[in-house]
């Protein structure tokens, strides 16, 4: 049997997972409207077929994979919805986004009450890429073991239970100690680049935490062009951690510091940040 899965986005992460999913033998297809030269390129690259509307996107699909920044998820699955609610075969909606399990509760209902099933689910990882494994989905919820059959597909997709949320919860939990991280690498330096001893933080972060030092490295440089991303996704850390004040406000404040590196890309700070973590390379 051959499915037919449907992506929406096509951006690094939709089309490389439709990438791998087309290289296994299953049928692909996208929405490009409104989508960037980028994403149009991206899902040629991988072999996805455009759709010409949300109908046709998902009037064969098996499966929709829901991957798109934090913030639109909800919106996103209320346009499709609507467009569930007068098909007579509906596909399992997958959301694959980084939302709090009250958003992903959220989304469910609204794709439960089109009448079509629905898994959370939580990637961490990387855009797979040919070859190699290193991209996991923590899927939950009553389908989540239908959704594992794209294991066949070259996915690897691990189940966790049979509750929305868990899945949300796992991915977020997860995001908050690298992308947290991250905040705080990045705040620790502007302020060493104030104080003018930055080259000293970093030689001592050399000598006593490398592991540390190289976590920057590597994830600093690919921070700036996601930030923007992140804002939201932040911000639905600090709801999931509502029940702990002081740890929702930390990711209160990481969000503020990813919105103004979105907003200021070409600026002092980015640049600052950018000549400590490329002194390594």
């Amino acid at each position: 049997m051959t499915f037919t899965i449907a992506i929406i986005a096509a951006g690094e992460m939709g089309s490389a997972v439709g990438a791998r999913l087309v290289e296994k033998g299953a049928r692909v297809v996208t929405s490009l409207e409104g989508r960037s030269a980028a994403s149009r390129t991206r899902a040629a690259r991988a072999g996805l077929v455009a759709a010409a509307d949300d109908r046709s996107l998902l009037a064969d699909a098996d499966y929709l994979l829901s991957i798109v920044p934090p913030g639109s998820a909800l919106d996103f699955a209320r346009r499709m919805a609507a467009a569930l609610r007068d098909l007579n075969k509906k596909p399992v909606f997958v959301d694959c986004n980084a939302v709090s399990p009250a958003t992903a509760i959220a989304i469910g209902q609204e794709i439960e009450a089109a009448g079509a099933a629905f898994v959370d689910a939580g990637i961490v990882g990387p855009p797979p890429k040919p070859g190699a494994s290193g991209t996991r989905f923590y899927a939950s919820g009553s389908r989540a073991r239908d959704f594992a059959r794209l294991n066949e597909y070259g996915l690897d997709i691990r189940v966790l239970d049979e509750r929305v949320g868990t899945a949300s919860a796992l991915k977020l939990s997860y995001a908050s100690l690298t992308k947290g991280f991250t905040a705080l690498g990045a705040v620790a330096i502007l302020a060493a680049e104030r104080a003018g001893i930055s080259d000293a933080l970093r030689a001592e972060l050399a000598l006593s935490r490398p592991d540390f030092l190289a976590y920057l490295e590597r994830q600093m440089p690919g921070m700036y062009a996601k930030a923007y991303r992140w804002v939201a996704e932040m911000e639905e850390i600090s709801s999931f951690l509502e029940r702990e004040p002081e740890g929702a406000a930390i990711f209160e404040a990481a969000a503020e510091l990813y919105r103004g590196i979105a907003a200021d890309l070409e600026g002092p700070e980015v640049a600052a940040l950018k000549r400590f973590a490329g002194k390594g390379k």
